[in-house]
């Protein structure tokens, strides 16, 4: 399997914009690129079924259009944690939905971009969580870091438990989501010092982030992508 999973630091990391610029900059690099929202909470009802904003943006960015359900198996109306949504619901998540609805969209692309829901830890079941989908998609993991004020704790510890589990952190992200953010650059250096894997980019604050804008920001991550994850 080629592809890279997504993780935040907590919800409104701006995972999704961080996605959607990483497949733009590996598709700027002649990639075919396609995403993937396994699990998704706060979805609107439509005539064509459930369907999540994020979910949504991934499938518009992809190289070729892809069904709704492959690139979200797991929709759920109320925006709370998966696991309670999906109680409420009277479904259980199931991996291996996951992973065969992952490999048909591996198929079709060089590469797939997978994006997390909520934090790393979330879980997503009784007895399982976010952190064991890279592990059972066989995907390295890039950790988006929302940076604000409290990042320091949530990306220190969030790095910690995806390098203490079976899956590899390649490098992380940092994105600006307070524009008013104190000492952004002291933040960084730290960041960049006590996290054990490369920083791949550092998106700045932006009103309206639009992917090839993002993807500006991402050439260290298109590039480690180019060379390592396909293949």
């Amino acid at each position: 399997m080629s592809g890279v999973f997504v993780t935040g630091t907590d919800t409104g990391c701006g995972k999704t914009a961080i996605s959607v610029g990483l497949m733009a900059a590996l598709q700027s690099r002649g990639l075919r690129v396609l995403g993937m929202k396994p699990v998704a909470s706060g979805c609107a009802l439509t005539p064509s079924g459930l369907r999540n904003e994020d979910a949504l943006t991934l499938q518009e960015q992809g190289s070729s259009r892809e069904p709704y359900e492959r690139i979200n198996p797991y929709a759920f109306a109320p925006p709370i944690a998966p696991h309670l949504a999906a109680t409420a619901a009277g479904v259980a998540i199931d991996l291996a939905a996951i992973v065969r609805a992952y490999g048909a969209l591996d198929a079709k692309a060089n590469l797939v971009v997978v994006e997390g829901v909520g934090g790393w830890r979330v879980p997503l079941g009784p007895d399982f969580s976010l952190s064991d989908l890279p592990a059972a998609l066989e995907l390295p993991v890039i950790l988006v870091v929302g940076l604000k004020l409290g990042c320091l704790n949530h990306a220190l510890l969030t790095a910690e438990s995806i390098q203490s589990s079976d899956t590899r952190l390649i490098g992380w992200i940092g994105n600006q989501i307070d524009p008013e953010m104190l000492v952004l650059d002291a933040n960084l250096a730290t960041l960049a010092n006590l996290i054990e894997a490369p920083c791949l980019g550092v998106v700045p604050w932006l009103d309206h982030p639009e992917p090839a804008q993002v993807a500006g920001y991402l050439r260290e991550a298109a590039r480690a992508g180019s060379l390592s994850w396909v293949g």
